[in-house]
């Protein structure tokens, strides 16, 4: 049979056209913006930092971004390693995240910085200046900006919160991770503050959370009549085990925040980390929108709270003084 040639034409016209109608929807996907994504750098696991990734997408939330719809995230856990740090970091930058987010230990911020170029987002419980990775908190010009939480300089004001609950306590026991590189300068400041307050300091190093049973041994074998702690990851995600070993040990203590206290710990005084987590996780957003981090000034999380737990000061059988009572931002009956 011969097909006429006006039937061809409209035939190879129908065939080109269903070619392109196939190719819309390829062309389409083609022209669609690539979905930003958020490296998530931690020194923390996983599982001990539920309310700090809550917080984290609360705060991208605020900024218009939700996981999997806008955004995507690539977490990274150190685990308490931080050696682990910095080959976590460089894996962040090799798959060319738009931004990362460290928080977890002063140590992921630091790994983070190796880059130059990836505008990097923090949450830091010491002074960024101080430790030289902004250049001042108006400006900190460079890929680094974030939140500074009250913490490390709140120490030796807990040591003397401690003295006015405890104030027969001659000697305090002091656990400490001595691989962050923020602990020896606040081991010194609390040596001055005990030295001059006529206590002794006993230092517990923890590395891992199998140093915590043998550091409570030795507390009890000094006799210390009560124990702090520095501000690191491994004492955030494992205050648990140390309300536990404090109850058994019946040593008072002052933790830095009130999950602690609400897990059971005597009290604390200091600031709402994963509030800091959600505001930095907002300033994530507006980075995502184009902002660059050296023009947004690093926040100071200065709001801090003392909360005392009478059922667990009952448990250990002290009566804490009217004026310290007073000072308490909320008691836990």
């Amino acid at each position: 049979m011969i097909i006429p040639c006006d039937r061809m034409i409209g035939r190879r016209a129908f065939i080109t056209l269903l070619g392109g109608a196939a190719a819309w929807p390829l062309a389409a996907r083609a022209q669609q913006p690539t979905m930003p994504v958020v490296g998530f750098l931690s020194g923390y696991a996983a599982g001990p930092s539920a309310q700090y990734v809550a917080a984290f997408h609360q705060g991208l939330g605020e900024a218009g971004f939700v996981a999997g719809r806008n955004v995507g995230v690539e977490f990274r856990w150190a685990e308490y390693q931080y050696e682990r740090l910095p080959a976590l970091a460089a894996d962040l930058v090799s798959r060319n995240v738009a931004v990362i987010f460290a928080t977890g230990a002063v140590n992921a911020t630091l790994a983070a910085k190796a880059t130059t170029t990836i505008p990097i987002v923090f949450v830091l419980g010491s002074d960024p200046v101080k430790l030289g990775i902004v250049a001042g908190l108006n400006r900190p010009g460079g890929n680094l900006t974030g939140m500074m939480v009250l913490a490390t300089e709140l120490i030796p004001k807990r040591l003397e919160i401690l003295r006015e609950l405890v104030p027969g306590v001659t000697a305090v026991g002091l656990l400490t991770n001595p691989s962050n590189p923020t602990s020896a300068g606040s081991v010194r400041e609390l040596q001055a503050v005990a030295q001059a307050g006529g206590l002794t300091l006993h230092i517990a190093p923890i590395t891992s959370e199998a140093d915590f049973d043998a550091a409570f041994a030795t507390f009890a074998r000094l006799k210390v009549g009560a124990f702090l702690h520095t501000t690191d990851a491994v004492f955030t995600t494992q205050y648990v085990r140390t309300i536990e070993l404090a109850a058994r040990y019946r040593l008072p203590t002052v933790y830095d925040i009130r999950e602690k206290t609400d897990a059971g710990g005597l009290m604390n005084y200091g600031a709402s980390v994963p509030d800091a987590v959600r505001q930095a996780a907002a300033c994530t957003g507006r980075i995502l929108k184009g902002e660059k981090p050296a023009d947004l000034p690093v926040q100071q999380s200065t709001k801090v709270e003392l909360i005392i737990n009478m059922r667990t000061a009952k448990a250990l059988g002290l009566t804490f003084p009217p004026t310290l009572l007073a000072r308490a931002d909320e008691v836990i009956e």
